[in-house]
Protein backbone atom coordinates (compact mmCIF):
# COMPACT_ATOMS: atom_id res chain seq x y z
CA UNK A 1 0.00 0.00 0.00
CA UNK A 2 1.08 3.33 -0.79
CA UNK A 3 1.06 6.07 1.55
CA UNK A 4 0.27 9.71 0.15
CA UNK A 5 2.13 12.61 1.53
CA UNK A 6 2.01 16.09 1.12
CA UNK A 7 3.38 19.18 2.94
CA UNK A 8 0.89 19.04 5.55
CA UNK A 9 1.19 15.17 6.87
CA UNK A 10 4.90 14.64 5.87
CA UNK A 11 6.54 14.55 9.17
CA UNK A 12 3.94 12.96 10.96
CA UNK A 13 4.00 9.90 8.43
CA UNK A 14 7.19 9.97 7.58
CA UNK A 15 9.36 11.88 9.93
CA UNK A 16 8.11 10.51 12.96
CA UNK A 17 7.95 6.57 11.56
CA UNK A 18 10.32 4.61 13.73
CA UNK A 19 10.28 2.36 10.19
CA UNK A 20 12.14 2.45 6.66
CA UNK A 21 10.24 4.64 4.80
CA UNK A 22 10.59 4.99 0.92
CA UNK A 23 9.20 8.37 -0.57
CA UNK A 24 8.96 8.55 -4.61
CA UNK A 25 9.52 12.33 -5.09
CA UNK A 26 7.23 12.46 -8.66
CA UNK A 27 4.84 14.56 -10.96
CA UNK A 28 2.37 13.87 -13.24
CA UNK A 29 4.43 15.57 -16.02
CA UNK A 30 7.10 13.18 -15.80
CA UNK A 31 7.53 9.99 -18.22
CA UNK A 32 10.38 8.28 -15.84
CA UNK A 33 7.77 8.91 -12.94
CA UNK A 34 5.05 7.48 -14.78
CA UNK A 35 7.09 4.27 -15.77
CA UNK A 36 8.42 3.33 -11.89
CA UNK A 37 5.08 4.76 -10.17
CA UNK A 38 3.74 1.43 -11.12
CA UNK A 39 6.65 -0.87 -10.13
CA UNK A 40 6.90 0.83 -6.86
CA UNK A 41 3.37 0.03 -5.94
CA UNK A 42 4.09 -3.85 -7.29
CA UNK A 43 7.24 -3.71 -4.77
CA UNK A 44 5.44 -2.59 -1.90
CA UNK A 45 2.63 -5.05 -1.61
CA UNK A 46 5.89 -7.54 -1.94
CA UNK A 47 7.56 -6.21 1.19
CA UNK A 48 7.00 -5.72 4.42
CA UNK A 49 7.90 -3.60 7.62
CA UNK A 50 8.80 -0.74 4.91
CA UNK A 51 6.10 2.21 4.24
CA UNK A 52 6.31 3.46 0.75
CA UNK A 53 4.92 7.31 0.17
CA UNK A 54 4.54 9.14 -2.77
CA UNK A 55 4.77 13.38 -2.61
CA UNK A 56 3.47 14.89 -5.98
CA UNK A 57 6.44 17.81 -6.38
CA UNK A 58 4.00 20.08 -8.08
CA UNK A 59 1.62 20.17 -5.23
CA UNK A 60 3.76 20.02 -2.50
CA UNK A 61 6.83 21.88 -3.26
CA UNK A 62 8.02 22.81 0.09
CA UNK A 63 8.98 19.16 1.43
CA UNK A 64 10.60 18.81 -1.75
CA UNK A 65 12.76 21.83 -1.50
CA UNK A 66 13.53 21.17 2.30
CA UNK A 67 14.98 17.76 0.86
CA UNK A 68 16.55 19.35 -2.00
CA UNK A 69 14.66 17.30 -4.34
CA UNK A 70 16.65 18.50 -7.78
CA UNK A 71 15.90 15.56 -10.45
CA UNK A 72 12.47 13.36 -10.73
CA UNK A 73 11.36 10.71 -9.73
CA UNK A 74 13.73 10.71 -6.98
CA UNK A 75 13.21 7.87 -4.18
CA UNK A 76 14.36 8.83 -0.70
CA UNK A 77 15.15 5.96 1.57
CA UNK A 78 14.50 7.82 5.28
CA UNK A 79 14.90 6.26 8.87
CA UNK A 80 13.92 7.52 12.04
CA UNK A 81 14.18 10.89 10.53
CA UNK A 82 16.86 11.25 8.27
CA UNK A 83 17.33 10.75 4.64
CA UNK A 84 20.11 7.05 4.72
CA UNK A 85 20.08 6.93 0.65
CA UNK A 86 18.87 8.45 -2.41
CA UNK A 87 17.79 6.81 -5.56
CA UNK A 88 17.59 9.01 -8.66
CA UNK A 89 15.83 8.51 -12.09
CA UNK A 90 13.36 5.11 -12.98
CA UNK A 91 14.88 2.05 -11.86
CA UNK A 92 13.96 -1.59 -12.68
CA UNK A 93 11.89 -3.75 -10.04
CA UNK A 94 15.20 -5.69 -8.81
CA UNK A 95 16.93 -2.15 -8.13
CA UNK A 96 14.27 -1.39 -5.96
CA UNK A 97 14.37 -4.34 -4.20
CA UNK A 98 18.38 -4.25 -4.21
CA UNK A 99 17.66 -0.47 -2.81
CA UNK A 100 15.42 -1.69 0.05
CA UNK A 101 16.97 -4.61 1.03
CA UNK A 102 20.36 -2.27 1.63
CA UNK A 103 18.80 0.28 4.09
CA UNK A 104 16.29 -1.65 6.02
Amino acid sequence: MIEHVTDSNFADVVEKSSELVLVDFWASWCGPCKMLGPIFEEVSGEVAGVTFAKLNVDENPSTAARYRVGSIPTVLAIKNGRVVDTMVGFKPKAEIKKFVERNR
